[in-house]
């Protein structure tokens, strides 16, 4: 059963399945979309030096899915480069339009406009192109997952129907990226699936919590980095309150403040050291000369 959120007018309201209340921790998100947006930009510039056009690629969403839920929002005719992961069962997969494929290929071969082509399988020298062009993409994507990827990957085969393209179990749930591809004037959209399994170790716990057996030391360390006021003092002068209502300009009130005796560095009040007055530069500046002793 999903439902939908009231939307004020001219928001869309997303649905919400309470079978799979599974998503992504916000600080997982945000350092995949990370990884996949600079994934983006070098494949972008992948495809301009091998398709000698110039090409852009956009991250446009990440989000996790179910294998079944990402199989069934994909065209039944498309082309899947499924790519195997050292100890996964799961595959990988990099999804995208044929007919995008075939006017990158016609680039490739020589063409200056590529026409667009039919939805169709590719022959063999097509299909040698495309697994060169995902070979070097999938250098990149290891280059930006940096350490989220610890397993190599590496393209296995090439299907044309999402709904036989058996690349994971249908409740394994996989990373889904989706990407805007802009080869020339050919526009397309692709989607990248990672069994979230093999990523998801990496990232490590979301909201993780600290032991308590050491909560001194990790009050301490702490209290050692928090940013706090310093100010140098003289030795504060003893005024009646009857003198201060009545301060006017030009009054003079004398400071029981020795000309010899350094100020005093106060931390909220607090005097910590002694100092005297100096210069760095065009900034005034104090020279610590004694410390209090520490109770």
């Amino acid at each position: 059963m999903s439902i939908g959120v009231p939307a004020n007018e001219g928001t869309a309201a997303e649905p919400y399945d309470f079978r799979r209340p599974t998503t992504l921790a916000r600080e997982h998100a945000r350092v995949l979309e990370l990884a996949f947006e600079t994934f983006a930009r070098q494949w972008g510039t992948q495809l301009t030096a091998k398709v000698r056009v110039v090409s852009h690629v956009t991250c446009e969403q990440v989000a996790m899915q179910t294998y079944d839920e990402y199989a069934s929002g994909l065209p039944a005719t498309t082309a899947m480069v499924l790519c195997v992961l050292d100890g996964s069962n799961a595959k990988a997969v990099i999804q995208f339009p044929t007919s995008s494929a075939l006017a990158w290929v016609s680039y490739m071969l020589g063409s200056n406009h590529a026409q667009v082509a039919p939805d169709r399988k590719f022959t063999n020298i097509e299909q040698a192109l495309v697994r060169r062009l995902f070979d070097d993409a999938l250098e990149d994507l290891r280059y930006s997952l940096g350490s989220l990827l610890v397993t190599s990957i590496a393209v296995d085969a090439i299907q044309y129907n999402s709904q036989f393209a058996q690349a994971a179990a249908t409740a394994d749930l996989m990373i889904v990226a989706t990407f805007a591809i802009r080869v020339g004037d050919n526009v397309a959209t692709a989607t990248l699936a990672i069994p979230a399994a093999v990523l998801l170790p990496q990232l490590g716990q979301a909201n993780p919590t600290s032991t308590v057996a050491n909560a001194r030391q990790l009050i301490s360390a702490q209290m050692s980095a928090v940013p706090v006021e310093v100010s140098l003092r003289l030795t504060p002068a003893i005024v009646r309150p009857s003198r201060i209502l009545t301060l006017a300009v030009g009054d003079v009130i004398k400071i029981p403040h020795p000309q010899h005796r350094p100020l005093d560095v106060t931390i909220d009040g607090q005097p910590m050291a002694r100092a005297a007055v100096g210069s760095n530069g065009s900034r005034l500046a104090c020279v610590v000369v004694t410390t209090e002793e520490k109770s």
